[in-house]
């Protein structure tokens, strides 16, 4: 049989025993999903799915976290069939070029904030982190201190699953596997309210641009710290860790400007021009992971415009081509550029992929398709507004202690309690639980620890808002009927 008519004639069993039989998903227990067997997705139109079975599902993950402009956006498909035609590969290797990643370069220079001139282009967001800690090393071998090698990220916080990115990363399940982190990364704590602030004393006249206190320095103005404060203390993190190091060993600090694969942990308002200064202070690089908060995520182009910091260096991916084709790289700006291009000499390297013409032929259609729409206006003035005000009416229903949202991403953290924002205990696994329902009832909503997350496509509207919403409620209503029963409450 061939093998078009045996795709078509095959059953969801069919397909899930293939499955088990050869494919090893990322992220994922081999033993219990061959038991279980996969979800088998077979198109996409909009913001929807089908699977195997005919369900339809709306994807409020923009599949992973990418489908910025939804599915089946013809002038992506085109702009790839053209470029397949026309030249379907070439490397950016032995000093050549393709048109693509020359335009799609002066594209990012022109979309990106001012700094940004350059691009090194990789095939992942993994594979451009990796890159930035090459380009940070590099960067101060050619200032004379090979010594600034250390790179400071944060707990929680995900760069990808390579051996590079990984050790970025703050993820303890995956540190737990393969040796990492690889040397010379730190971390300090994630800027998460709940987590490390809602029970912390205030520290007394605490203000942007005070020097770094001791953990015991604190005042005893009321029973917890406000959110504004806390962005101050986590912030302040950062330079305690920078002294610990030593100044002169520090390299760069790299973080999302929103916590995604986290949990979206969405720092308060003073976090990120804090972590600025600190970074102006004491002259080291500043990295901004823009993978999934880039082209429109957040109300701006990127993250990092939403929260008021000037990195030196970005990483994108995802959103850059809406997923259609792989594309990852590094915006690079002027300082690293000069030092690069004017002192360094030949930069050891570089991917395979690096440019490839496809990939940027789709990117180019993405981010006109993006402008045309006006995607970044409408997130930032129309559906994130509205997507706001759905999340806030979730904090009445009985498992909400808190809900929160940034452009098209958002957060609904599951409580136990909701005084004191009391957790259910591990072992009940209640975000699986709503994680379930989710998927019986036709919505793709992530569940990580006790928060429920969402980061819809940009094309979404008010209407799928609310078809959403509702679906978010109703999956809220059976979990919590689950806990009654089970006695978890």
């Amino acid at each position: 049989m061939n093998t078009e008519l045996r795709s078509k004639t095959r059953t969801t069993a069919d397909w899930q025993a293939a499955d088990a039989a050869h494919f090893l998903h990322p992220f994922t227990d081999f033993q219990s999903l061959a038991k279980k067997g996969s979800r088998i997705i077979t198109k996409a139109e909009n913001i929807y799915l089908t699977d195997s079975d005919g369900q339809r599902i709306l994807d409020a993950m923009s599949g992973l976290w990418c489908v910025n402009v939804g599915y089946g956006q013809q002038a992506l498909i085109d702009a790839a069939t053209r470029q397949l035609k026309e030249l379907p590969f070439y490397n950016a290797f032995f000093q050549t070029a393709t048109p693509p990643a020359i335009e799609l370069a002066e594209l990012l220079a022109e979309v990106t904030p001012p700094q940004f001139k350059h691009v090194f282009f990789t095939g992942s967001g993994s594979e451009g982190n990796d890159t930035i800690v090459r380009m940070v090393r590099r960067y101060w071998d050619i200032q004379g201190q090979p010594g600034r090698s250390v790179i400071i990220s944060r707990r929680n916080g995900y760069h990808g699953s390579t051996m590079a990115g990984a050790s970025l990363g703050g993820m303890s399940a995956m540190h737990a596997q393969g040796g990492l982190p690889i040397p010379g990364i730190e971390h300090i704590d994630q800027p998460y309210w709940v987590e490390h602030g809602q029970h912390r004393p205030a520290p007394s006249r605490l203000k942007a641009g005070d020097p770094p206190r001791g953990a015991g320095d604190e005042g005893d103005l009321g029973a917890g710290i406000s959110r504004e404060q806390f962005g101050l203390v986590a912030a302040r993190w950062l330079e305690e860790k920078i002294l610990a190091v030593g100044v002169e060993r520090v390299a760069a600090f790299i973080g999302e400007p929103i916590q995604g694969a986290g949990g979206v942990i969405i720092p308060p308002a003073t976090y990120w021009p804090e972590i600025q200064r600190i970074c102006d202070k004491y002259g080291i690089l500043l990295v901004s992971d823009e993978v999934i908060t880039g082209f429109g995520r957040t109300g701006r182009w990127f993250g990092c415009e939403t929260f008021g910091a000037r990195p030196d260096l970005m990483t994108f991916a995802k959103g850059v081509t809406s997923g259609y084709i792989p594309l990852g790289g590094v915006m690079v700006g002027e300082r690293v550029a000069e030092a690069l291009i004017e002192r360094g000499g030949e930069f050891e390297h570089g991917y395979t992929y690096s440019g490839h013409p496809v990939a940027c032929a789709v990117a180019l259609a993405n981010i006109k398709l993006i402008r045309e729409l006006g995607l970044v206006e409408r997130v930032h003035d129309d559906v994130g507004p509205y997507l706001a005000e759905g999340f806030e009416s979730l904090k009445a229903h009985p498992l909400v202690g808190d809900a929160e949202s940034c452009g098209l991403m958002g957060a609904v953290l599951l409580v136990k309690d909701k005084d004191g924002l009391k957790p259910f205990d591990e072992s009940v696994g209640i975000g699986m639980v709503c994680r379930g329902h989710c998927f019986r009832e036709g919505l793709i909503m992530r569940a990580v620890g006790n928060r429920m997350i969402i980061a819809p496509p940009l094309v979404i509207t008010r209407a799928q808002i609310d078809e959403m919403m509702a679906l978010i409620r109703r999956c809220l209503d059976l979990t919590l009927a689950d806990a009654r029963r089970e006695g978890w409450l």
